[in-house]
Parts: C-alpha cells; structure tokens; sequence
C-alpha cells in the first residue's frame, strides 16, 4: 500500500476515518518516519553508552544484573501499561500534537490488530525508542555518581532497554509463527504470549494493558486501578474515558 503522507498539522479528520482502517494507516506520516529514525538513533548511542557505563561500574555481581534483568522487565511492564491505557483512553487523533503523534497507532491497531505484524522495524520501535530516552539520560548522570549505588544505573538501562523494545515484543504476541526462541520465551512466561493479550482485544477491552511481559495486567486489573483514575479524571476535569471509541468497536 503507498501511504499518503499528511503533516502534523491540526487538520481534523472526518468523524468517520477515525475508524477507518486504510485513513489511519494513511496517517503514518514522512514526518513521523523521521521522528522515528531520530529516537532510534538516540536510544542506540545513549544505551550503548551507558552499557559501557555500566561495565565500568566497581563491584556490579551476577545477581545484581539478574536482580535488575527482572525489574527493567517489570518497569517496562508497568510503562507500557499505563501509556497503553492513556492511549487507549484519553483523546482523539485530532488531539493536538498526541493525535498524530501517538494516538493515531493506537486507534489504528485497535481496529487492524494484525497491522503491527506488518509494520518493519523502524514503524514497530521508533516511538518506544525515544521515549527510553527519559530513562537512559538519567542513568548516564547517575553512573557518574560515585555515591550511587551501582544498582540504580544498572536498573535504569535495563529499564530503557525494554522499554525500547516492548514494541516488538507487542508484534510478536500477535505473530501467527513468531521465532521459535521468541515462542519459548513467550510460552514461559518471560514475553508477553498471544494468549495473555488476546485478553486486551475482547470486550469491553479494559484490562491488560500491559504488553512487555504481561506480569502485571493480573495485579492492575484485579486492583481496578485504572478504572478508579478514569474517575478521578473524569470527576476533576470532566473528560470521558474512551470517548472517540465508535459504539460498537471492531478490535
């Protein structure tokens, strides 16, 4: 399919390709492509950097990395959850600035969820890359912080490398033949399984957010917690949670 290539303009889309599958394929802009290739490359050389950083680090044991291997998944869990359910929630992709940005990816998979499996390496992780950034530029302060502990860089970059790659990691739970190791790791547990997200793509299409490992959608969902910030949200400022959803949703 050739794409059309709008701007990041506040041109309003017509209510009716909001829920349109090809209009908001179309909205993949040149723009977005760039800002995509930029956050790669930033996340390459600021994770890069600081894994060397952490190498450096005195005194770092097995077990510190394996302590941190399994809370830079359980971060990237939780940001992925929490920027899926703000996604999936707030807003329209005629918000400004988000609505092209963000938002258009997410109302666009909710209406062709086999349309990540299609998209190649740089549509799949660019944005996920630039927002590890967050991560990665605090970690390189700290790691040059004699009085902080070792951990806490080491978390940071193990944080940020699985929140860069939580995208492809959504991709495969939706691959109908993801790679075999892919497909082990998935079948114990360590990725995100098809199974666990198909719970995401079934009515009322409320819970598990979280599409890194999956370790947390239990937790959340049971806890209500994103529910209970919908009314806090929505008593403060009067917005309605998933307003922009068509009534009767194809996801």
């Amino acid at each position: 399919m050739t794409r059309a290539t709008p701007s990041w303009s506040l041109i309003r889309m017509p209510k009716r390709d909001h829920y349109d599958s090809e209009a908001l394929e179309a909205g993949y802009a040149k723009t977005h492509r760039v800002y995509e290739l930029v956050g790669l490359s930033l996340a390459a050389w600021t994770l890069g950097w600081l894994f060397l950083r952490v190498l450096d680090l005195p005194e770092v044991s097995a077990w510190e990395w394996v302590l941190a291997l399994l809370l830079g998944l359980l971060a990237a869990d939780l940001v992925s959850g929490v920027v899926h359910w703000a996604f999936d929630t707030w807003g329209s992709v005629d918000t400004p600035v988000l609505g092209r940005l963000a938002i258009r990816t997410f109302r666009h998979h909710h209406i062709d969820p086999k349309a990540i499996t299609r998209h190649d390496f740089v549509e799949t992780n660019g944005h996920n890359a630039m927002l590890s950034i967050a991560l990665t530029l605090p970690g390189l302060a700290l790691a040059n912080d004699p009085e902080v502990p070792a951990l806490v860089p080491l978390l940071l970059f193990t944080s940020a490398l699985f929140v860069a790659t939580t995208s492809q990691f959504h991709k495969w739970s939706h691959m109908d033949e993801p790679p075999k190791l892919v497909a082990l790791l998935q079948r114990i547990g360590l990725l995100l399984s098809p199974a666990a997200h198909d719970v995401h793509h079934r009515a009322p299409h409320e819970r598990a957010y979280c599409v890194t490992t999956g370790w947390l959608n239990g937790p959340l969902d049971r806890l209500r917690l994103f529910r209970l910030i919908e009314r806090v949200v929505t008593r403060v400022t009067g917005a309605v949670p998933r307003r922009d959803e068509p009534e009767s949703p194809e996801r």
